[in-house]
């Protein structure tokens, strides 16, 4: 199932971590990871979300904001049944222990290229198989999984096609143009607006839009360590004025949610 990111060599495991019959080695973290990222597949010293940005995203998960969408992805999840499932940029897990939670017979595989973020997910479901590695060059075998999970991350369209077998398909969760629709007035003197269904254009061959849906909801914001984590977790932290984000962080806030579900089915 699991092969080297150098090679492509089968791994199998050896003493604390895996080996390919080239011997190319990766040991497993104390916290039950394998780091599966070579320093040459880096493009910085530590990529991904850093600890603070992970810690943000964290607390405001856990403090139940987004728990709607989380339960709607289980359940479309779960009506797939998968054998074998991945969770493509887990972050910090919050997602995928729910997904875990609803597939408890699945084998379930979790990546980021996150080292902070894997080794505080790791520890939601450790019986899921959790690893820090790249996107681009997904340490899986061909046609390996039924399900593949894309939760508000970048996606490889090519890696999804070439890891989904006949018949498995990629559970696609991503915003809206309403999404946040609210703060971004806040925050911006124009709102931009973009195509809710840009990223269908991106399909491969081979792979077809069989299912798609909306969920939202108002969320009422009134502490401001969640305005504050809020604005951490997203590109709006780092994109809107210092000023504009002291005022979120300063008022309460009612924002709308609207979340895509798309299931993208490979052909048989």
């Amino acid at each position: 199932m699991l092969i080297c990111p150098i090679c492509r060599g089968d791994l199998h495991k050896v003493d604390n971590g895996v080996a390919c019959p080239a011997n190319h080695r990766f040991d497993r973290a104390r916290q039950g990871y394998l780091n599966l990222l070579p320093v040459q597949h880096k493009n910085s010293r530590d990529p991904g979300d850093n600890q603070a940005m992970v810690e943000a995203r964290r607390r405001f998960l856990d403090g139940g904001h987004y728990a709607p969408l989380a339960e709607r992805l289980a359940q479309l999840a779960a009506e797939r049944s998968p054998a074998r499932w991945l969770d493509i940029g887990c972050g910090e897990g919050y997602y995928t222990a729910q997904l875990a939670h609803a597939l408890p017979d699945a084998e379930g595989y979790a990546l980021d290229i996150s080292r902070e973020a894997v080794k505080r997910a790791c520890k939601r479901a450790p019986q899921l198989e959790w690893l820090v590695a790249s996107m681009a060059r997904v340490p899986l075998a061909d046609a390996s999984c039924n399900l593949l999970a894309s939760v508000f991350s970048p996606l490889d369209w090519t890696e999804a096609r070439r890891l989904l077998a006949p018949g498995g398909g990629l559970l696609r969760m991503g915003p809206t143009r309403e999404h946040l629709w609210e703060l971004r007035g806040l925050l911006y003197d124009e709102i931009r607006d973009y195509d809710d269904e840009k990223h269908l254009s991106l399909i491969p061959e081979g792979m077809s839009l069989a299912h798609s849906e909306t969920l939202s909801y108002e969320l009422q914001l009134n502490d401001a360590q969640a305005r504050a984590d809020l604005l951490a977790m997203t590109p709006h932290g780092w994109r809107a004025s210092a000023e504009r984000r002291a005022k979120v962080i300063d008022a309460p806030l009612r924002v709308r949610v609207a979340i895509r579900y798309d299931w993208i089915q490979r052909d048989q």
